[in-house]
């Protein structure tokens, strides 16, 4: 292939998974594996000049003045910038822990203040999102650390010394694991991309998958070695530059080989192609000359996966060249469908079990009609959970599994089960709580008030840990919350058709669970004349104190959950239930339910602990001042 052939397979690949093979080298960009104009317009537009505020003895504090300019340091805000958080740590690694202490503490406490003075949205004086924020931004967690560590062995600079170790080896473990790796899995992205129609997300863990990551690491970090000692060199550094360029889609093909082994194949397959790739890699210049002039959006958005893609056809140029010439070693390069499609035939032999089970395999007859039809397929209900139904639902279950070997299976996707690395997947068993299944009415309303249970229980509990007290939790005054069992039925009934695909569904789950909480806070303010029964104001990330980022967040937890373990277990017990026993029980709850409902409608459930939030913020602070002082004197007396 000519330089230009190559380009134009390259952008014929681009073209077929753009949003795909963009976001790739995005990432890329972002692990600093691929440099860009962005990055400079960024740094250069950065408000890094910006005012600073300071607490005593921050570095920004100078040590000359008056007694009253230094007393008016000691008032003055403290930066939330990395500025003071920085300065806690100088203090905190160089041994003085009880200078990073103070300044860690002046942090925290501003922090809370702002929060009170009319953050509203970030919050950050309640709930254990914010002090797991606090602790973060202010630096008292290292300095917990190695105060503890000091404590417990006696010394003044062990934990420091720790401190430093533990974060030398996080860099270090995150650039072997994650950035050194990733340059394998972007070739094998773009190698998978150029052949193939669908390219799945689920490629990105691939050296999981086959368990190699471990060992691809240790080969690129053979590979890093190298290329850094040669850059020591003047013309070893361009030269071996060149020479090691085809190491990345080496591994990303053969995962099974060193390091040694990757960079000896590539200096073979270079050599006599430097030059050529140098070529290469400078008709690309005009590209980077645009990127500076659109402050490197047309980098971001086109030119770098277009010069990956360029350069993952140049390496399958010099593969098959190396194959054709017999160089020693191209053996080894074995993965022969990830450059070409499967025969049908050979696809038909190796997925005869998909290819049958489709051709056998017919919905619509067993398929409800009508009303029922839509409520089952839509909504994940059955009317009278008859035998019928029931076979129309275990057939649906078996469906949505087999639809992921189907497209391996007519040669959309790179066919795993061909590959010399087979992936390790466990034979999926049909589980007794298979979750893409259908509740009948009765299932529901069961599940409501369990669920509501549940969500009664949760609450009490928290409030009986934290507070010791009992508080019954909830408007009403059963032992229900129907936020609960409202939100698990939604959850089960609205997102039926995105089940089978778990992230859409935890993110529509913390949607939902969102709306709901939001519209019933406002809905209890306003026919109670401004009550409220929860408040998250000062909670981190939280929109009028009626929903936060930590609620949604354990929501979105506890809604996968209820969609994928607890409704499924729950309904299997309901299944066994007797007809009459379920719908009797069912009526009882209800009557129970709405005399409550009636009577809570004139005497709300209210009072301390439920609705006066004021009240329980001072108690809060109260108790967070006294632990501090225990701590302290505790602290004092082991001294």
């Amino acid at each position: 292939m000519t330089r230009r052939e190559i380009k134009t397979r390259a952008r014929q690949a681009l073209k077929k998974h753009y949003m795909m093979l963009v976001m790739v080298s995005l990432i890329a960009v972002f692990l600093g594996l691929q440099s860009s104009n962005f990055d400079n317009f960024v740094r250069m537009y950065s408000p890094a000049e910006a005012e600073k505020e300071t607490v005593p003895g921050t570095a920004a504090e100078t040590e000359t003045g008056t007694p009253q300019e230094t007393e008016m340091k000691a008032d003055t805000r403290v930066t939330m910038g990395s500025t003071g958080l920085m300065d806690v740590l100088r203090h905190t690694m160089s041994g003085n822990t009880e200078k990073g202490r103070e300044l860690s503490e002046a942090l925290k406490k501003k922090k809370i203040e702002n929060a009170k003075d009319g953050n509203r949205i970030l919050g950050g004086s309640r709930g254990a999102l914010s002090k797991i924020v606090n602790g973060i931004t202010s630096g008292s967690l290292f300095v917990i650390f190695v105060s503890g560590i000091n404590s417990l062995f006696g010394s003044e600079k062990l934990g420091s010394l720790i401190l430093v170790a533990l974060a030398c080896a996080g860099v270090t473990g995150f650039y072997l694991l994650i950035v050194n790796t990733y340059t394998v899995i972007s070739a094998r992205m773009f190698l998978e991309g150029r052949c193939y129609e669908k390219l799945p997300i689920q490629r990105f863990v691939f050296l999981l998958r086959v368990k190699r990551w471990l060992k691809v690491s240790m080969a690129m970090l053979r590979y890093s070695i190298y290329q850094s000692l040669w850059i020591l060199t003047i013309a070893g550094g361009v030269i071996k530059y060149y020479s090691y360029a085809q190491v990345p889609y080496i591994l990303a093909e053969n995962p099974d080989l060193t390091g040694r082994e990757a960079i000896t194949l590539s200096r073979k397959m270079m050599k006599g192609h430097k030059w050529e790739c140098f070529l290469l890699d400078c008709s690309f210049i005009g590209w980077s000359i645009l990127g500076a002039f659109t402050f490197g959006l047309s980098e971001i958005l086109y030119s770098l996966p277009y010069r990956s893609a360029a350069f993952c056809e140049y390496y399958a140029k010099l593969r098959r060249q190396a194959k054709e010439t017999g160089i020693p070693g191209a053996e080894l390069l074995d993965d022969r469908y990830l450059y070409e499609r499967a025969p049908g035939d050979v696809l038909l032999e190796t997925y005869l079990d998909v290819m049958e089970w489709t051709e056998d395999t017919e919905l619509s007859r067993n398929r409800p009609e009508g009303l029922r039809g839509i409520l089952a397929d839509w909504f994940g209900i059955l009317l009278t959970n008859s035998e019928k139904e029931r076979a129309y639902e275990d057939k649906r279950e078996q469906q949505i599994r087999i639809d992921m070997l189907k497209d391996a299976a007519e040669g959309r996707v790179y066919p795993r089960r061909l590959s010399p690395f087979p992936e390790t997947a466990k034979q999926k068993k049909v589980e007794s709580f298979h979750y893409m299944r259908h509740y009948s009415i009765w299932s529901l309303m069961l599940l409501f008030f369990i669920f509501s249970f549940i969500g009664w229980c949760w609450e009490v509990s928290l409030h009986l840990i934290l507070d010791g007290v009992f508080v019954n939790r909830g408007a009403l005054h059963g032992p229900w919350l129907p936020i609960y069992g409202a939100g698990g039925i939604l959850l089960l009934t609205l997102l039926n058709r995105i089940r089978n695909h778990p992230v859409k569904e935890f993110f529509c789950i913390i949607f939902v669970c969102g709306m709901v909480e939001y519209w019933t806070s406002y809905y209890l303010e306003t026919v109670y004349n401004g009550k409220k029964w929860w408040d998250y104001s000062g909670y981190f990330l939280n929109l009028n104190g009626r929903i936060c980022a930590e609620g949604l967040l354990m929501f979105g937890i506890g809604g996968m959950a209820i969609v994928y373990i607890a409704a499924p277990l729950l309904d299997n017990r309901i299944r066994e239930m007797k007809k009459q026993i379920l719908i009797w029980s069912c009526l009882a709850l209800l009557c129970l339910y709405a005399a409550d409902s009636a009577y809570s409608a004139v005497h709300p459930n209210e009072g301390k602990g439920i609705t006066d939030y004021n009240d329980a913020s001072v108690r809060g602070m109260e108790y967070e001042t006294i632990h501090i002082y225990v701590c302290r004197k505790t602290r004092d007396m082991l001294y």
